[in-house]
């Protein structure tokens, strides 16, 4: 069955089931891979990507319920020439490390940010502990999600 799915602006047509995740189409068919498979249960947020600008566990997301909404994965946020603030951040305080919860934080710091510009330290702590971090980057996480903040306009 064919399926259209507008991602990262460019709408896109896929053959699949209707029950199929919305990560192995973004992987698979999409060739997108910032979003990981992570655990499958939609637990680790390895696989997050916005859907309108929410945070969405793609792992368990079937794509049937996806038309018309706008889905922005972790390569649709910036380009290679204009990252978004969130990817310089990360890059700026190296809250990278092994990358496997890398674009499944940036998507829930994209997503907070977007509900909240100028968060406080425990709301970015918050709303990001539901993403796993297995080499325990997360006060560098913290640090870039707050630079964001700061140059939103916090003191």
């Amino acid at each position: 069955m064919a399926i259209s799915l507008k991602v990262n602006g460019v709408t896109r047509s896929v053959e699949a089931e209707p029950d199929t995740p919305l990560l192995y189409v973004l992987r698979n068919d999409f060739e997108l891979n910032g979003a990981k498979f992570g655990c499958g249960l939609a637990q680790c947020g390895a696989c997050a990507v916005l859907i309108n600008g929410a945070a969405v566990r793609s792992c368990v997301m079937p794509i049937a319920h996806l038309s018309p909404n706008e889905i922005t994965t972790l390569e649709g946020l910036g380009t290679l020439d204009k990252l978004h603030p969130l990817q310089q951040a990360f890059i700026d305080e190296q809250a990278a490390q092994c990358g496997y919860c890398t674009s499944g934080m940036i998507i829930a710091a994209a997503d907070l940010l977007n509900r909240n510009p100028q968060p406080t330290e425990a709301e970015a702590r918050s709303a990001l502990d539901g993403n796993l971090c297995r080499c325990g980057t997360h006060n560098r996480i913290i640090r870039a999600v707050m630079r964001v903040a700061q140059a939103n306009g916090r003191i």
